[in-house]
């Protein structure tokens, strides 16, 4: 579906400041009044590939906390999830250019040195690093443009869910604003580049992060101690949204998800299932997903003489990926750390695939130990080993019986600790600290 033209255009906040309910939101102990208003700077709004963002909104809002976005960059994707676009009215996307450089001279007028000061200390922490001080600079200007519509919605709290450049902006907006800001991390903001992790950890009133590899990695990496704890609150779904099946699956077909980007692994993928049918396993295998490394991949497919059993479709609804993982016997998604040093923390898709009963096989990498518990829930092979990958797929495609057993096992976990009404109100506890401290 094609983005709604209603996306391009950001409403007067001020005028629509009325949270939709407030019965279980967090008290603030400062105003005696709750924690509902944040505002959730994110480098776009809405992402296809972050759904897992949009449902922790959703359940935000329905704890009665009047929840707006700022999108420092207008989407061009052609899909968009409904629920994204049902939120339209609730995001503040780029001003343009003139507007967004007379509210930045407005502010440097306003608050000399709260934003001559910022922007100095960036610059001390970035010059070595001109491509990223140019992103940030660029990303303060676009949030500045929408300054006073911030200002007028009056947030309690500043939430970036990424740790780069919607991070910086949250924090020089709570300069600003004299407001608190807090962010979470998941896998490349921390991963590649650090982005300014010590000051940001040293001024945040809250840090989260996704998982407790990610956590002893920000621990062990940070060069002095940090001033606040790291909390782990998941990535979670909604689960009503992916009901368990266990009838009607094809016993041959595998599914992958995800970017076609390195760290997914699919080039690992494709020449495991070659093994296979070298050795007569019959199957079949949708990658759904969309990315740079397209062309390779089908290159290799082609290569591999997999031309008839592996289809890449592209990218998808979210509806159609679980009516996918409802239909197959396997998810196959063979992480990797990518050449960059980019990985996953924990892939939304393998948590779907479980709470839909779809067994999954991945790699021993970075935060899916926490969720796929090897020989438990699913199977879990080292990463980029192309024999174990085939050996893993063939033993489950022979077993019908361990595919049960990890479907339920699989089911519950997530249940138990990636649902995201637990988990959102875990996020809103925390929150509120934030606004108390």
């Amino acid at each position: 579906m094609s983005a709604p033209t209603a996306l391009l255009r950001s409403p007067d906040l001020a005028a629509s400041a009325k949270p939709d309910g407030i019965a279980a939101a967090v008290t603030d102990s400062r105003t005696t009044q709750p924690v509902r208003r944040v505002l959730y700077v994110l480098s776009q709004f809405p992402s296809l590939s972050e759904t897992f963002i949009l449902r922790e909104i959703q359940a935000l809002i329905e704890r009665g906390v009047d929840v707006r976005i700022l999108s420092l960059k207008v989407p061009g994707e052609a899909m968009v999830q409904p629920q994204a676009a049902a939120m339209v009215h609730r995001v503040l996307y780029p001003a343009g250019r003139f507007r967004s450089f007379f509210a930045a001279c407005a502010t440097v007028l306003r608050r000399p040195w709260v934003t001559l000061g910022f922007l100095a200390t960036m610059a001390w922490e970035l010059w070595r690093r001109p491509v990223a001080l140019a992103k940030s600079l660029a990303a303060l200007f676009l949030a500045l443009g929408r300054i006073n519509d911030i200002r007028a919605f009056g947030p309690q709290l500043l939430h970036a869910p990424w740790a780069t450049y919607p991070a910086t902006v949250a924090w020089l907006l709570s300069r600003l604003l004299d407001r608190p800001f807090s962010f979470t991390s998941r896998a490349h903001d921390i991963f590649i580049e650090d982005h300014m992790m010590a000051r940001k950890l040293k001024d945040a009133a809250l840090a989260v992060t996704i998982t407790e590899y990610n956590r002893r990695y920000m621990a062990r990496w940070m060069p002095a101690p940090a001033a606040i704890p790291v909390h782990v609150i998941h990535s979670s779904l909604n689960l009503p949204e992916l009901p368990y099946v266990r009838a009607g699956r094809q016993p041959r077909k595998l599914l992958s998800v995800g970017r076609l980007v390195p760290m997914k692994g699919f080039d690992v993928l494709l020449p495991a299932l070659a093994q296979l049918r070298a050795r007569g396993v019959e199957l079949d295998c949708t990658v759904i997903g969309e990315g740079p490394e397209r062309a390779r991949l089908e290159r290799l497919r082609h290569e591999l003489g997999l031309d008839a059993v592996v289809a890449f479709p592209g990218a998808m609804p979210q509806a159609e990926v679980v009516r996918h993982m409802s239909e197959a016997a396997l998810m196959v998604l063979p992480c990797v750390v990518a050449p960059n040093g980019q990985s996953d923390g924990i892939p939304n898709v393998l948590m779907e695939s479980m709470a839909t009963g779809l067994p999954v096989v991945s790699t021993r990498i970075s935060g899916i130990p926490e969720l796929v518990e090897d020989g438990a829930n699913g199977r879990l092979v080292a990463a980029g080993d192309v024999e174990a990958l085939a050996a893993a797929i063939e033993a489950l495609l022979q077993d019908p019986d361990a595919c049960e057993t990890f479907a339920q096992a699989g089911r519950r976990k997530v249940e138990r600790d990636f649902d995201v009404s637990i988990e959102a109100g875990r996020l809103l506890e925390h929150f509120g600290s934030a606004c108390r401290a």
